[in-house]
């Protein structure tokens, strides 16, 4: 089997657990180390092109979302190649959603054991200068607020404080506030400050924000937070690290296949945890497309 891993060396665990690539390339895989951004989305199309037939993402969330773009931008590039992930980032959301282990050597361990099963992958489409626009996730999507938080997060501020660079940021975006986001289901439609849709459970590490969805069941999980003020963002952090379910009085749940978020103004968005554009923008499934292993 021919094996391509594509290493993001910016990724926090690398300088700390990258000595399991050097053991990797021993044992035949190909290593494409990225150089800039956007490069692992280039990386993995070319991969999907020479005939790979598993293709690794090794580094964090944005590493795993220009992968899989990099994989859809070939024609029938998903149905070609199974992707996995090594877990060298700073939340690791989508490895801790496919229940792979975060020591990378260990996740190395299971991936090649080779357990395959089908996910769906969502997408996202906006208006841009030359055209329509699309670009696909595997975990979540969000506007508002937590995107806001994102735009501020440079990759220097993240490899020193890590995950509380968003909690910094976080604060910062809230005290600033913004225009809200009215989310379209067709029958029905909500606005608040921060929206979200979840393809898995999990948000931010291992908060599960997310109840009711699963990456392969062919629905998007919806959220809407109607009103967030300092004293909701407190109460709702600590409800999320005592891994309880936020109040209904405090979200609105539903679930959807299709939807749009739009806004009186432009309000930036969010995929995988990544800036991605600016409202309006529809979101949608390709049920069960891509093949993992983990």
């Amino acid at each position: 089997m021919r094996v391509c891993v594509i290493v993001n060396p910016v990724a926090r665990g690398v300088r700390r657990k990258g000595a399991c690539l050097h053991e990797i390339e021993r044992a035949g895989a190909a290593i494409y180390w990225t150089s800039r951004p956007g490069e692992a989305r280039v990386l993995a199309a070319r991969a999907v092109q020479d005939g790979c037939e598993l293709v690794v993402a090794a580094g964090g969330d944005g590493t795993v979302n220009e992968v899989v773009n990099g994989i859809g931008d070939v024609p029938g590039g998903w149905g070609r190649v199974r992707l996995a992930v090594l877990p060298l980032g700073t939340a690791n959301v989508w490895a801790r959603e496919l229940g792979m282990p975060l020591d990378p050597e260990r996740a190395w361990r299971v991936l090649t054991a080779g357990q395959e099963r089908c996910v769906d992958v969502a997408w996202a489409e906006w208006p841009g200068e030359e055209g329509r626009r699309r670009r696909y996730f595997v975990q979540l999507a969000g506007a508002g607020w937590d995107a806001r938080a994102i735009e501020r997060v440079r990759p220097g501020l993240k490899r020193w404080l890590g995950p509380w660079a968003y909690v910094w940021a976080g604060w910062v975006a809230l005290w600033r506030g913004g225009a809200p986001v009215t989310v379209d289901l067709g029958e029905e439609r909500s606005a608040g400050p921060w929206v979200l849709a979840g393809n898995g459970r999990l948000y931010g590490g291992p908060f599960e924000l997310f109840p009711g969805a699963s990456p392969g069941d062919g629905w998007l999980e919806v959220c809407v937070v109607p009103r967030l003020t300092v004293a909701l963002a407190l109460a709702g952090g600590l409800w999320v690290l005592l891994r309880r379910r936020l109040p209904e009085r405090w979200v609105i749940r539903r679930r959807a296949r299709r939807l749009r978020w739009v806004s009186e103004r432009p309000v930036p968005f969010e995929l995988d945890g990544e800036w991605a554009g600016w409202t309006p923008v529809e979101l949608g499934l390709c049920p069960g497309s891509l093949r993992v292993v983990a």
